[in-house]
């Protein structure tokens, strides 16, 4: 479930009109159904350059560096961090980008001081709790880190910032990961955390902070249709989302395939890639398709698991009520638009994909250094 667990004030002035109307609607956070009409791409943040140039000046006009993790912040701005940029930034309802944490200097410092002061190594995703504040998943340092916003305080919430696999029972922050990747919050508000070096999903007790082994025995293996939770294998568990129903969904980065993880019985179930890497399959059913290192997953309302198929370089879409899987944009070859149609728009090693509030598609095209949005055209 991309769109964030509880309701937040939403920031509506008009965004500024060399963005358009359909990027100000986006920009801003309102509300339009994306039910009909034909899909469409745009860029929304980046020249398409690795840089940093561009602080607080328009958001198209300034360049981004690697970006991947993309969301809509409980204040109504898209939020994204950036791999090699070393930073989290945000994208203003006026369609202003501002640098939010980070100094875009690789490192582990700054905790409990101003998140801005701070040093990351690869965030790979940001997510937001139910108190709107920022959890950002530190990869190479091995940990959780979390900005409170009233304050902008950042802390390390797990991880000792050695790569391991302890801690199970214990404080989080006392447990070691090896390079998280992917978090996304429960419905019963818990954390759970991709941590893939070691093949396993972990899960962080809210309440207590207290961390748990959810799922993978911690090496890796092949993932059984209908395999119980419990001893059985994951292989590279790379990205999760939750549905309404309140189950969890993976992408695995090393096993090619989609699996949907039913909590009240304890099971999971296959729904797309047979396992062999590569781009095939689209249009016929999902189970048969291959896909080529997913390395980010979403569900719209609409039944729609999204993924990013980073090194396919495309955007898919699995329809759960038809069992179908179709590409939605991209053209399987790696590249940089162009923006219009999004099956002639080539992509770039995308990571970060997103279900915005009203049904559009958010997009971290990494290696193209851009922001790009999928929209329905009236």
């Amino acid at each position: 479930m991309s769109q964030e667990h509880s309701p937040h004030r939403i920031d509506r002035r008009v965004a500024t009109t060399y963005i358009g109307l359909g990027l100000a609607a986006c920009l801003s956070g309102r509300v339009q159904a994306q039910t009909a009409g034909v899909w469409r791409i745009e860029n929304i943040a980046g020249t398409g350059v690795a840089g940093s140039q561009g602080e607080k000046g328009p958001a198209l006009g300034a360049q981004l560096d690697n970006p991947f993790g993309v969301v809509r912040g409980p204040d109504g701005d898209i939020w994204f961090c950036e791999y090699t940029g070393q930073r989290v930034r945000k994208i203003h309802s006026d369609g202003t980008l501002e640098t939010i944490v980070g100094t875009g200097q690789k490192g582990y410092s700054g905790d409990r001081g101003a998140a801005l002061e701070a040093t990351m190594n690869l965030p790979h995703e940001i997510r937001f709790d139910s108190a709107g504040d920022l959890y950002i998943v530190d990869m190479q340092n091995h940990a959780i880190r979390k900005v409170e916003l009233a304050t902008m305080r950042i802390t390390t919430i797990a991880g000792t910032g050695s790569p391991g696999y302890s801690g199970d029972g214990g404080p989080a922050i006392e447990a070691q990961f090896k390079q998280p990747h992917s978090i996304q919050f429960g419905p019963e508000g818990d954390l759970y955390v991709c941590d893939i070096g070691n093949h396993v999903i972990r899960r962080i007790d809210i309440k207590t902070q207290r961390i748990s082994t959810y799922a993978g025995t911690g090496v890796p293996g092949p993932t059984p249709d209908g395999a119980p939770l419990s001893a059985t294998a994951l292989n590279g568990p790379r990205s999760i989302d939750f549905d309404h129903q309140g189950d969890l969904w993976l992408a695995t980065r090393e096993g090619n395939q989609v699996f949907r993880i039913d909590r009240k019985q304890g099971r999971y179930e296959h729904v797309a890639g047979t396992g062999q890497s590569g781009l095939a399959g689209d249009g016929g059913p999902a189970k048969l398709a291959k896909l080529k290192g997913p390395k980010g997953i979403a569900l719209d309302n609409q039944g729609g698991v999204w993924l990013a198929d980073t090194e396919s370089h495309c955007v898919r879409r699995i329809d759960t009520s038809t069992g179908l899987i179709e590409r939605i944009a991209g053209t399987g070859i790696q590249g940089d638009g162009p923006i219009g149609e999004p099956l002639e728009c080539k992509l770039s090693r995308l990571h970060g994909i997103y279900v915005d509030r009203d049904g559009s598609i958010l997009i971290g095209d990494s290696q193209a250094h851009r922001i790009r949005r999928l929209y329905r055209e009236k």
